[in-house]
Protein backbone atom coordinates (compact mmCIF):
# COMPACT_ATOMS: atom_id res chain seq x y z
CA UNK A 1 0.00 0.00 0.00
CA UNK A 2 1.44 3.37 -1.04
CA UNK A 3 1.82 6.40 1.18
CA UNK A 4 -1.19 8.10 -0.45
CA UNK A 5 -3.40 5.09 0.19
CA UNK A 6 -2.18 4.79 3.75
CA UNK A 7 -2.91 8.41 4.62
CA UNK A 8 -6.16 8.82 2.71
CA UNK A 9 -7.68 5.39 2.99
CA UNK A 10 -6.09 4.34 6.20
CA UNK A 11 -4.64 0.95 7.05
CA UNK A 12 -5.58 0.92 10.74
CA UNK A 13 -8.78 1.36 12.69
CA UNK A 14 -7.11 4.18 14.63
CA UNK A 15 -6.67 6.24 11.44
CA UNK A 16 -10.31 5.83 10.46
CA UNK A 17 -11.60 6.64 13.95
CA UNK A 18 -9.49 9.81 13.98
CA UNK A 19 -11.07 10.93 10.73
CA UNK A 20 -14.57 10.16 12.03
CA UNK A 21 -13.95 12.06 15.26
CA UNK A 22 -12.66 15.01 13.29
CA UNK A 23 -15.72 14.87 11.02
CA UNK A 24 -18.11 14.84 13.98
CA UNK A 25 -16.29 17.82 15.49
CA UNK A 26 -16.57 19.76 12.21
CA UNK A 27 -20.31 19.08 11.96
CA UNK A 28 -20.86 20.23 15.53
CA UNK A 29 -18.88 23.38 14.79
CA UNK A 30 -21.62 24.26 12.29
CA UNK A 31 -24.39 23.27 14.71
CA UNK A 32 -23.02 23.82 18.24
CA UNK A 33 -26.52 23.82 19.76
CA UNK A 34 -26.75 20.09 19.03
CA UNK A 35 -24.32 19.51 21.91
CA UNK A 36 -27.33 20.09 24.17
CA UNK A 37 -28.69 16.73 23.06
CA UNK A 38 -27.63 13.65 24.97
CA UNK A 39 -24.89 11.67 23.20
CA UNK A 40 -24.98 13.94 20.16
CA UNK A 41 -21.46 12.90 19.12
CA UNK A 42 -22.26 9.20 19.40
CA UNK A 43 -25.48 9.61 17.42
CA UNK A 44 -23.71 11.55 14.65
CA UNK A 45 -20.74 9.19 14.40
CA UNK A 46 -22.33 6.36 12.31
CA UNK A 47 -23.56 8.77 9.63
CA UNK A 48 -20.27 10.69 9.62
CA UNK A 49 -18.39 7.38 9.25
CA UNK A 50 -20.39 6.56 6.10
CA UNK A 51 -19.73 10.02 4.69
CA UNK A 52 -16.00 9.99 5.47
CA UNK A 53 -15.43 6.56 3.90
CA UNK A 54 -17.25 7.63 0.76
CA UNK A 55 -15.47 10.98 0.48
CA UNK A 56 -12.03 9.47 1.10
CA UNK A 57 -12.80 7.08 -1.76
CA UNK A 58 -13.63 10.01 -4.03
CA UNK A 59 -10.41 11.81 -3.05
CA UNK A 60 -8.30 8.74 -3.80
CA UNK A 61 -9.75 8.46 -7.31
CA UNK A 62 -8.90 12.03 -8.33
CA UNK A 63 -6.00 12.01 -10.86
CA UNK A 64 -2.54 13.19 -9.76
CA UNK A 65 -1.68 16.85 -9.55
CA UNK A 66 -0.82 18.79 -12.72
CA UNK A 67 1.63 21.63 -13.10
CA UNK A 68 -0.17 24.89 -13.84
CA UNK A 69 2.34 27.01 -15.71
CA UNK A 70 2.97 28.57 -19.09
CA UNK A 71 5.66 25.96 -19.72
CA UNK A 72 3.24 23.08 -19.05
CA UNK A 73 0.56 24.50 -21.36
CA UNK A 74 2.12 23.11 -24.54
CA UNK A 75 2.86 19.63 -23.14
CA UNK A 76 -0.17 18.88 -20.95
CA UNK A 77 -3.37 18.49 -23.02
CA UNK A 78 -5.58 19.06 -19.98
CA UNK A 79 -3.89 22.34 -19.00
CA UNK A 80 -4.03 23.33 -22.68
CA UNK A 81 -7.78 22.69 -22.67
CA UNK A 82 -8.37 24.55 -19.40
CA UNK A 83 -6.68 27.79 -20.49
CA UNK A 84 -7.03 29.61 -23.80
CA UNK A 85 -3.33 30.57 -23.87
CA UNK A 86 -0.20 30.02 -21.75
CA UNK A 87 -0.24 33.68 -20.75
CA UNK A 88 -3.64 33.25 -19.09
CA UNK A 89 -2.51 30.80 -16.40
CA UNK A 90 -0.57 33.06 -14.03
CA UNK A 91 -3.09 35.96 -14.14
CA UNK A 92 -6.05 33.64 -13.60
CA UNK A 93 -4.53 31.87 -10.60
CA UNK A 94 -3.06 35.07 -9.18
CA UNK A 95 -6.59 36.44 -8.84
CA UNK A 96 -7.31 33.88 -6.13
CA UNK A 97 -7.34 35.60 -2.73
CA UNK A 98 -7.15 32.18 -1.05
CA UNK A 99 -4.01 31.26 -2.97
CA UNK A 100 -2.37 34.59 -2.20
CA UNK A 101 -3.27 34.26 1.48
CA UNK A 102 -1.88 30.72 1.51
CA UNK A 103 1.48 31.91 0.22
CA UNK A 104 1.43 34.83 2.70
CA UNK A 105 0.93 32.40 5.58
CA UNK A 106 3.56 29.99 4.27
CA UNK A 107 6.73 32.07 3.85
CA UNK A 108 9.47 30.25 2.02
CA UNK A 109 7.13 27.63 0.53
CA UNK A 110 8.19 27.36 -3.13
CA UNK A 111 4.88 26.07 -4.49
CA UNK A 112 1.26 25.44 -3.53
CA UNK A 113 -0.99 22.50 -4.31
CA UNK A 114 -4.50 23.67 -5.10
CA UNK A 115 -7.95 22.57 -6.19
CA UNK A 116 -8.82 24.34 -9.44
CA UNK A 117 -12.57 24.56 -10.11
CA UNK A 118 -14.02 25.67 -13.44
CA UNK A 119 -17.28 26.06 -15.30
CA UNK A 120 -17.30 23.69 -18.29
CA UNK A 121 -19.41 24.70 -21.29
CA UNK A 122 -20.27 22.33 -24.11
CA UNK A 123 -21.86 23.80 -27.21
CA UNK A 124 -22.30 23.23 -30.93
CA UNK A 125 -20.98 25.67 -33.51
CA UNK A 126 -20.57 25.86 -37.28
CA UNK A 127 -16.94 25.33 -38.21
CA UNK A 128 -14.58 24.16 -40.93
CA UNK A 129 -13.45 20.53 -41.18
CA UNK A 130 -11.36 18.44 -43.57
CA UNK A 131 -13.19 15.35 -44.81
CA UNK A 132 -10.83 13.26 -46.90
CA UNK A 133 -9.23 15.78 -49.23
CA UNK A 134 -12.18 18.15 -49.18
CA UNK A 135 -12.45 21.17 -46.91
CA UNK A 136 -16.05 21.57 -45.81
CA UNK A 137 -17.54 24.69 -44.29
CA UNK A 138 -20.55 25.05 -42.04
CA UNK A 139 -19.82 21.74 -40.36
CA UNK A 140 -21.56 21.29 -37.02
CA UNK A 141 -18.88 20.84 -34.36
CA UNK A 142 -18.98 20.34 -30.61
CA UNK A 143 -16.63 22.46 -28.53
CA UNK A 144 -15.68 22.45 -24.86
CA UNK A 145 -14.55 25.57 -23.06
CA UNK A 146 -13.64 26.45 -19.48
CA UNK A 147 -14.29 29.66 -17.59
CA UNK A 148 -14.74 31.07 -14.09
CA UNK A 149 -11.51 29.50 -12.83
CA UNK A 150 -11.47 29.46 -9.02
CA UNK A 151 -8.92 28.35 -6.43
CA UNK A 152 -10.33 28.09 -2.91
CA UNK A 153 -8.54 25.10 -1.32
CA UNK A 154 -4.75 24.86 -0.97
CA UNK A 155 -2.19 22.59 0.66
CA UNK A 156 1.53 22.36 1.24
CA UNK A 157 1.64 18.90 -0.38
CA UNK A 158 -0.62 16.82 -2.58
CA UNK A 159 -1.55 14.62 0.38
CA UNK A 160 -2.42 17.63 2.52
CA UNK A 161 -4.56 19.01 -0.30
CA UNK A 162 -6.52 15.77 -0.68
CA UNK A 163 -7.11 15.58 3.07
CA UNK A 164 -8.36 19.17 3.12
CA UNK A 165 -10.73 18.42 0.23
CA UNK A 166 -12.28 15.59 2.27
CA UNK A 167 -12.77 17.98 5.21
CA UNK A 168 -14.41 20.59 2.97
CA UNK A 169 -16.75 17.95 1.55
CA UNK A 170 -17.81 16.91 5.04
CA UNK A 171 -18.56 20.59 5.67
CA UNK A 172 -20.62 20.72 2.46
CA UNK A 173 -22.74 17.76 3.54
CA UNK A 174 -23.32 19.41 6.91
CA UNK A 175 -24.44 22.58 5.12
CA UNK A 176 -26.82 20.54 2.98
CA UNK A 177 -28.33 18.98 6.10
CA UNK A 178 -28.80 22.42 7.64
CA UNK A 179 -30.40 23.67 4.41
CA UNK A 180 -32.93 20.85 4.52
CA UNK A 181 -33.68 21.56 8.15
CA UNK A 182 -34.21 25.25 7.34
CA UNK A 183 -36.63 24.30 4.53
CA UNK A 184 -38.45 22.06 7.02
CA UNK A 185 -38.82 24.95 9.44
CA UNK A 186 -39.94 27.30 6.67
CA UNK A 187 -42.64 24.84 5.66
CA UNK A 188 -43.74 24.68 9.31
CA UNK A 189 -44.20 28.46 9.29
CA UNK A 190 -46.21 28.30 6.06
CA UNK A 191 -48.46 25.60 7.48
CA UNK A 192 -49.08 27.54 10.67
CA UNK A 193 -50.03 30.64 8.69
CA UNK A 194 -52.26 28.57 6.42
CA UNK A 195 -53.89 26.95 9.45
CA UNK A 196 -54.67 30.34 10.97
CA UNK A 197 -56.13 31.65 7.70
CA UNK A 198 -58.28 28.57 7.27
CA UNK A 199 -59.60 28.87 10.81
CA UNK A 200 -60.53 32.51 10.20
CA UNK A 201 -62.14 31.71 6.88
CA UNK A 202 -64.11 28.84 8.37
CA UNK A 203 -65.34 31.03 11.21
CA UNK A 204 -66.52 33.68 8.76
CA UNK A 205 -68.29 31.14 6.61
CA UNK A 206 -70.00 29.53 9.57
CA UNK A 207 -71.21 32.94 10.75
CA UNK A 208 -72.64 34.01 7.43
CA UNK A 209 -76.26 34.88 7.77
CA UNK A 210 -75.79 36.71 11.06
CA UNK A 211 -74.45 40.02 9.76
CA UNK A 212 -76.35 42.83 8.12
CA UNK A 213 -75.14 42.04 4.61
CA UNK A 214 -76.43 38.49 4.80
CA UNK A 215 -79.70 39.67 6.31
CA UNK A 216 -80.19 41.97 3.35
CA UNK A 217 -79.35 39.17 0.92
CA UNK A 218 -76.14 40.91 -0.22
CA UNK A 219 -73.94 37.82 0.22
CA UNK A 220 -74.76 34.23 -0.48
CA UNK A 221 -74.58 31.70 2.32
CA UNK A 222 -71.77 29.18 2.32
CA UNK A 223 -72.92 25.81 1.20
CA UNK A 224 -72.46 22.70 3.28
CA UNK A 225 -70.02 21.47 0.63
CA UNK A 226 -67.87 24.61 1.03
CA UNK A 227 -67.77 24.22 4.79
CA UNK A 228 -66.84 20.55 4.54
CA UNK A 229 -64.08 21.34 2.03
CA UNK A 230 -62.56 23.91 4.39
CA UNK A 231 -62.74 21.53 7.32
CA UNK A 232 -60.96 18.89 5.23
CA UNK A 233 -58.25 21.37 4.27
CA UNK A 234 -57.73 22.22 7.92
CA UNK A 235 -57.50 18.56 8.86
CA UNK A 236 -54.92 17.86 6.12
CA UNK A 237 -52.96 20.93 7.09
CA UNK A 238 -53.00 19.93 10.73
CA UNK A 239 -51.71 16.42 9.98
CA UNK A 240 -48.81 17.77 7.93
CA UNK A 241 -47.96 20.28 10.66
CA UNK A 242 -48.05 17.53 13.25
CA UNK A 243 -45.72 15.46 11.08
CA UNK A 244 -43.10 18.20 11.34
CA UNK A 245 -43.04 17.83 15.11
CA UNK A 246 -43.52 20.31 17.88
CA UNK A 247 -40.99 23.08 18.53
CA UNK A 248 -39.56 21.23 21.51
CA UNK A 249 -38.27 18.67 19.03
CA UNK A 250 -36.39 21.23 16.91
CA UNK A 251 -32.92 20.01 17.85
CA UNK A 252 -33.90 16.39 17.30
CA UNK A 253 -35.21 17.22 13.86
CA UNK A 254 -32.03 19.14 13.01
CA UNK A 255 -29.91 16.18 14.06
CA UNK A 256 -32.15 13.92 12.00
CA UNK A 257 -31.69 15.98 8.84
CA UNK A 258 -27.91 16.06 9.30
CA UNK A 259 -27.70 12.31 9.84
CA UNK A 260 -29.95 11.62 6.83
CA UNK A 261 -27.70 13.64 4.49
CA UNK A 262 -24.42 12.34 5.91
CA UNK A 263 -25.63 8.75 5.67
CA UNK A 264 -26.32 9.11 1.93
CA UNK A 265 -23.36 11.16 0.67
CA UNK A 266 -23.51 9.75 -2.87
CA UNK A 267 -26.96 11.29 -3.33
CA UNK A 268 -25.52 14.76 -2.77
CA UNK A 269 -21.89 14.72 -3.92
CA UNK A 270 -20.47 12.65 -6.73
CA UNK A 271 -17.91 12.87 -9.52
CA UNK A 272 -18.56 12.19 -13.19
CA UNK A 273 -15.82 11.54 -15.72
CA UNK A 274 -16.08 12.67 -19.32
CA UNK A 275 -13.52 11.38 -21.83
CA UNK A 276 -13.27 13.12 -25.19
CA UNK A 277 -10.77 13.55 -27.98
CA UNK A 278 -9.92 17.23 -28.50
CA UNK A 279 -7.88 19.11 -31.03
CA UNK A 280 -5.87 22.19 -30.05
CA UNK A 281 -8.94 24.41 -30.51
CA UNK A 282 -10.98 22.36 -28.01
CA UNK A 283 -13.13 20.90 -30.78
CA UNK A 284 -14.39 17.39 -30.02
CA UNK A 285 -13.15 14.89 -32.60
CA UNK A 286 -14.89 11.69 -33.58
CA UNK A 287 -13.14 8.38 -32.93
CA UNK A 288 -12.53 7.86 -36.65
CA UNK A 289 -11.21 11.39 -37.28
CA UNK A 290 -7.79 11.60 -38.91
CA UNK A 291 -7.15 15.01 -37.33
CA UNK A 292 -4.53 15.18 -34.60
CA UNK A 293 -5.97 15.29 -31.11
CA UNK A 294 -5.57 14.15 -27.52
CA UNK A 295 -7.77 11.88 -25.41
CA UNK A 296 -8.61 13.82 -22.26
CA UNK A 297 -10.67 12.82 -19.24
CA UNK A 298 -12.31 15.63 -17.33
CA UNK A 299 -13.48 15.33 -13.72
CA UNK A 300 -16.84 16.97 -13.04
CA UNK A 301 -18.20 17.27 -9.50
CA UNK A 302 -21.86 17.59 -8.59
CA UNK A 303 -22.20 20.24 -5.89
CA UNK A 304 -25.25 20.53 -3.62
CA UNK A 305 -26.97 23.85 -4.23
CA UNK A 306 -30.35 25.18 -5.25
CA UNK A 307 -30.41 24.18 -8.03
CA UNK A 308 -27.50 21.69 -7.89
CA UNK A 309 -24.43 22.74 -9.87
CA UNK A 310 -21.68 20.88 -11.68
CA UNK A 311 -18.08 22.09 -11.87
CA UNK A 312 -15.04 20.68 -13.62
CA UNK A 313 -11.97 20.45 -11.42
CA UNK A 314 -8.33 19.38 -11.30
CA UNK A 315 -5.52 19.27 -8.77
CA UNK A 316 -2.74 21.67 -9.78
CA UNK A 317 0.69 22.74 -8.57
CA UNK A 318 1.47 26.43 -8.83
CA UNK A 319 4.89 27.99 -8.13
CA UNK A 320 5.25 31.00 -5.86
CA UNK A 321 7.47 32.58 -8.51
CA UNK A 322 4.54 32.51 -10.98
CA UNK A 323 2.32 34.58 -8.66
CA UNK A 324 1.88 38.06 -10.13
CA UNK A 325 2.21 41.10 -7.87
CA UNK A 326 -1.13 42.75 -7.19
CA UNK A 327 -0.03 45.92 -8.97
CA UNK A 328 0.75 43.94 -12.13
CA UNK A 329 -2.72 42.42 -12.02
CA UNK A 330 -4.35 45.84 -11.75
CA UNK A 331 -2.32 47.13 -14.70
CA UNK A 332 -3.24 44.09 -16.80
CA UNK A 333 -6.93 44.53 -15.95
CA UNK A 334 -6.76 48.22 -16.90
CA UNK A 335 -5.24 47.36 -20.28
CA UNK A 336 -7.93 44.78 -20.97
CA UNK A 337 -10.66 47.26 -20.11
CA UNK A 338 -9.19 49.67 -22.56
Amino acid sequence: MGLLDKILHGSREHDEQRRIDEGVARVLTFCPQLRMLRQAEARLAPAVAIAVRYLVGLAREVPPVREASAQAWAGDPSIHAFFASPDDIAPVLSRSEDLRAFFDHSPGLPEAYALLGMAMTEKHILGVALEGETMRRDVIQETISFSDHQVRVCGRTELELRQEIVRRLVDQLALEGMTRFAADQERRGELEKEQALLKTRLLLLERQGVGVRAALGDEARASAAQLEHLRQQMADNGRELEGLGVRAETLERQLGHLCAVLAEPAAHIYVERKTVRLNKMNVVLSHDSAEAGDDITFEVARIPASPPRKRAFALVRFARGELLPEQSMFERAARLLG
